[in-house]
């Protein structure tokens, strides 16, 4: 394997304030990290990041070599015509930032594309990067597609070395072999390494997956901040008013929907309470239901989901 170094370089100023913090923080940084592309039901991943950046101050202090990791043919950046020439272009980028907290607390992001090729010479590149910033826990982040309905909480899988720091979730699995990322092979060679690290799937219904689902992002928000310390209050008021707002519009949109629709949804609600003994929330509708089969909720919920996005 090639020396992972030549993946990235160092951004000399950003360097230097993380060097000014790690005095500080004796104990190390935490880092965050979560790339595009990969399975993100609900965008989970995508909006926490998206909220981050967004609103907290940053420094960058390491930057990938996008031009070796991301296939552009596979996913082409744009570029924006205007007139009669070129007027800009939206060129990928995968970096380390370091960033402020509520409290002035610095932590990492790692966040961009999700590497298309050298996906163990990036691992090992990010472990250099963990190794010389000092990071004492790494955290990961998305959301999967599973059978539940929108009307109960978000359930959560944690895994990797410090599942100990999201208590009260188990996996729903004993064992299960899916397609491979990055993201999942960065855990686990930093696991193999002997660095703590958590991951956190969300877990998004899949009728409404490939829409934002802002309750998913929030509830990881909450169980990051719980298992880090980081104070992230600006955050979550963005995404709890976005859930508010998405959970208000899908119940009227389904209220406004037909009976078998409706009959769908509590076929799930049903389900979950069966599966996890869950009444957080009450029942939407009053009336027993057959629980439905996937195909019936995707053909209703395509249908729903055309129709939402053709009113806006």
């Amino acid at each position: 394997m090639l020396d992972p170094q030549g993946l990235f370089a160092w951004e000399p100023k950003g360097l230097s304030v993380v060097d000014v913090a790690l005095a500080q923080e004796s104990a190390g940084l935490v880092m965050l990290y979560h790339f595009d592309g990969y399975i993100d039901a609900g965008e989970t991943g995508e909006q926490l990041n998206g909220h981050l950046l967004d609103t907290l101050p940053q420094q960058v202090v390491a930057r990938f070599d996008h031009d070796r990791l991301v296939d552009y043919r596979a996913r082409r950046p744009l570029l924006t015509f205007k007139r009669d020439r070129w007027g800009s272009y939206e060129e990928p980028t995968l970096d380390v930032r370091l960033l402020q907290d509520a409290t002035g607390a610095p932590f990492l992001l790692l966040s961009g594309p999700e590497p298309d090729v050298e996906w163990e010479r990036f691992a090992a590149a990010v472990q250099q990067v963990v190794e010389r910033l000092g990071v004492r826990l790494s955290v990961n982040y998305h959301g999967i597609p599973m059978g539940v309905p929108h009307t109960r909480p978000v359930g959560l899988t944690p895994h990797g070395s410090r599942t100990d720091l999201v208590p009260g979730h188990r996996s729903p699995f004993e064992e299960a072999q899916v397609p491979g990322s990055a993201e999942a092979l960065v855990e686990y060679r930093l696991m193999n390494a002997g660095h703590d690290v958590l991951g956190v799937a969300a877990h998004v219904p899949h009728y409404i997956a490939r829409s934002p689902y802002p309750d998913a992002a929030l509830t990881v928000l909450e169980s990051i901040t719980a298992a880090t310390g980081l104070v992230l209050p600006g955050v979550a008021h963005s995404l709890r008013t976005e859930a508010h707002r998405t959970q208000t519009e899908i119940d009227r949109q389904i209220q406004q929907g037909d009976s078998e629709l409706v009959a769908l949804v509590e076929g799930l609600e049903h389900q979950y309470d069966a599966a996890a003994g869950s009444q957080t929330r009450g029942n939407m509708l009053a009336e027993p239901a057959d629980i439905p089969s996937a195909d019936e909720i995707g053909r209703d919920f395509e249908r729903f989901l055309a129709e939402r996005e053709g009113d806006s």
